[in-house]
């Protein structure tokens, strides 16, 4: 097993160890005093790892109560977070319990924004299912939900009690959805570690399995690194949203169905690559294409750029966007959204 200590306002542990989920309960167990838990899932999570969790909470002495949802963005919403609340109340969760997130990044950001509101604040644990969850989402403590003015508009920054990580999970994920998470550490790769990026250059979708407990090791810890240098992200944690501004125009686009978080972030790496260091553009591009995610999009950038107006990280009439003339080198932007404009349609 290794272990990664995340240092921030609320100190805890990232562990990564195969065969972790069946292990969970006692993990869980070291991090509350209580021993009720309420267990958050989807309904596609629920028929693959929810039972090994369950065993493993109740042998080390917790009482469950499990709340399961359809699986989907179109869940992360303001209905689905109200059946939560009534879940969580009819469960009689106190401030002293405890609230597990087991699935992919949709699970972990509404039970996260959940467990941050309830009772003004109720430990949880996220048990990512899924890559992107593993090395993005489930570390840095940013819940949230959608609303129709947007993704992640509505949110609470909530540190984690633990996060627990299993890459055997990992294998029972579908092509598609292993290569979305692909799309978020090909992006740590890029903005700070070319070490990282060229182990990824040299395997694809096929054989990434080889590298995984590496690559997520390597993920997290600069996450890490970027959220204890600023956890509230307001300076250098943009860096993590390389690819974001575009990605999330075109998932906004799509009205967040037929296209995933990770395929927008890849597509949207490439076509600012593009744009402004084309240097890199075929060098990105191929490493892209071996993990099966698209380089580009057909959309409009004149249809796009309304989308990116919207974007969280926005002051004002300025944008702030995330570029690599380097691999292993991301920089943060800032210039006059007319100006960002002015550069993709360029």
């Amino acid at each position: 097993m290794k272990r990664i200590s995340v240092k921030t306002s609320q100190p805890y542990e990232v562990l990564i160890e195969r065969g972790g989920l069946a292990k969970s309960g006692g993990y869980i167990a070291e991090v509350t005093r209580s021993r009720r838990a309420a267990v958050i899932t989807d309904d596609i999570v629920e028929k693959l790892h929810l039972k090994t969790v369950k065993d493993s909470l109740e042998a080390a002495g917790f009482e469950c109560s499990v709340f399961v949802f359809s699986n989907g963005e179109q869940s992360k919403c303001l209905d689905n977070l109200g059946r939560i609340y009534d879940f969580l109340c009819e469960s009689n969760i106190t401030r002293s319990d405890i609230i597990i997130a087991l699935g992919g990044g949709v699970v972990g950001d509404i039970t996260g924004f959940a467990a941050a509101s309830y009772l003004r604040g109720v430990d949880f644990v996220q048990i990512p299912t899924t890559l992107l969850a593993q090395v993005d989402s489930s570390v840095g403590g940013k819940t949230a939900i959608d609303i129709s003015g947007g993704k992640n508009l509505v949110g609470a920054f909530k540190q984690p009690a633990l996060v627990i990580c299993d890459s055997d999970a990992l294998k029972t994920l579908p092509h598609k959805i292993l290569a979305e998470g692909m799309g978020e550490c090909i992006k740590y790769g890029m903005i700070r570690d070319e070490k990282l990026f060229e182990l990824m250059e040299s395997h694809c979708l096929e054989n990434v399995d080889e590298i995984m407990d590496e690559m997520v090791y390597s993920c997290i810890d600069i996450k890490r690194q970027v959220v204890e240098n600023d956890e509230f992200d307001r300076g250098e944690r943009m860096l993590l949203n390389f690819g974001h501004t575009l990605g999330h125009a075109i998932e906004g686009w799509h009205s967040y169905k037929d296209i995933a978080h990770g395929e927008g972030v890849a597509a949207g790496m490439c076509m600012i690559t593009d744009r402004l260091a084309p240097q890199l553009s075929e060098r990105l591009k191929k490493c892209v294409k071996a993990y099966k995610l698209p380089t580009g999009s057909d959309i409009p950038m004149s249809e796009l750029l309304p989308f990116c107006s919207k974007d969280k990280k926005n002051e004002a009439n300025d944008i702030n966007y995330i570029i690599c003339r380097e691999v292993g080198k991301g920089e943060i932007v800032k210039v006059p959204f007319s100006e960002f404009c002015r550069l993709m349609e360029g």
